[in-house]
């Protein structure tokens, strides 16, 4: 299955929920529904195998190690250089050569300054082992505790600091959105350095944004899974992006990548004909855009 815009192959990204644990059952599941992509985690040196030879694409490997790129420990940092660089050697030798990253640093009580220097010194060391071996590093977004590389601010300094044109962009609009940055406007900006794309949006809930606005918890009211009180992440279809926009924007500026339904839904959550009917239906909704 492929976004009508584009034609982009359309999957999702395997979050290890109880019944994405047998592989069998995962690869006819797969199938059956037309799905030909799975992003997989960071033993894909190991694991990926069995999807490959079932036809599927396999979108993004994550690296293996995270903090210990940003720590302030320059043995430390130098073990995770050493150790992501053979697992970008070794995965590319089976075909897989997009690397997926949230740049978490190890001691978030630093500062971000601090740690986007140890950052930018370790991924300038990494940068040799994607591009000789044909890689790419789609940095995520997500703004979690101390998380570096979210805004158009840092992706932009990033890109410019380590100069690589194999090192930039997981392009997920539900962050963008819930961050308040326009997400037009930023693959506008980063369209040309995107490497990956996740299927996940945003709802911005006006009455919840009323009754507790976004700088405080909740006293009384329970928050939403994979949300706050006045937003949520939701599949493609429910949230506030616009997608037909942005597979244009892709598709105009030669992106080649797929696109991965990443599951973070209250109402797709509990059980597994949830989570699978969230899949589906969020790769539907790409279909026809």
């Amino acid at each position: 299955m492929k976004t009508a815009t584009g034609g982009f192959p359309l999957g999702w990204r395997r979050r290890n929920f109880a019944w994405e644990k047998d592989v069998a059952g995962v690869i006819q599941w797969a199938k059956d529904n037309d799905l030909e992509v799975i992003d997989l985690g960071r033993e894909a040196d190991s694991t990926a195998k069995p999807f490959l030879e079932a036809g599927l694409r396999v979108g993004t490997v994550d690296l293996p190690v995270w903090e210990g790129m940003i720590s302030p420990d320059a043995g430390k940092r130098k073990a995770a250089i050493a150790k992501n660089a053979e697992y970008i050697k070794t995965c590319a030798k089976a075909g897989l050569n997009v690397f997926f990253m949230c740049m978490m640093p190890e001691d978030a009580s630093r500062s971000r300054k601090e740690n986007f220097g140890y950052m930018v010194e370790s991924y300038g060391e990494l940068k040799a082992a994607f591009e000789q071996n044909n890689a790419y590093l789609a940095i995520e977004g997500w703004p979690g505790p101390g998380s570096l590389v979210c805004t158009p601010e840092t992706y932009r300094a990033f890109i410019e600091q380590i100069g690589s044109p194999n090192m930039g962009v997981n392009y997920d609009p539900s962050h963008l959105v819930r961050m308040g940055i326009d997400p037009i406007r930023f693959l506008r900006e980063f369209v040309s350095h995107v490497f990956h794309v996740h299927g996940k949006d945003t709802m911005i809930i006006e009455e919840n944004l009323y009754q507790y606005g976004n700088l405080q918890e909740s006293t009384f009211a329970k928050a939403y899974n994979y949300g706050g009180m006045n937003w949520r992440y939701t599949i493609p279809g429910h949230g506030l992006s616009d997608w037909k926009t942005i597979l244009n924007m892709l598709a105009d500026h030669g992106y080649k990548g797929c696109v991965s339904i990443e599951l973070e839904d209250h109402y797709y959550n509990d059980t597994e004909h949830d989570q699978k009917q969230g899949v589906l239906q969020g790769v539907k909704f790409l279909a026809g855009s």
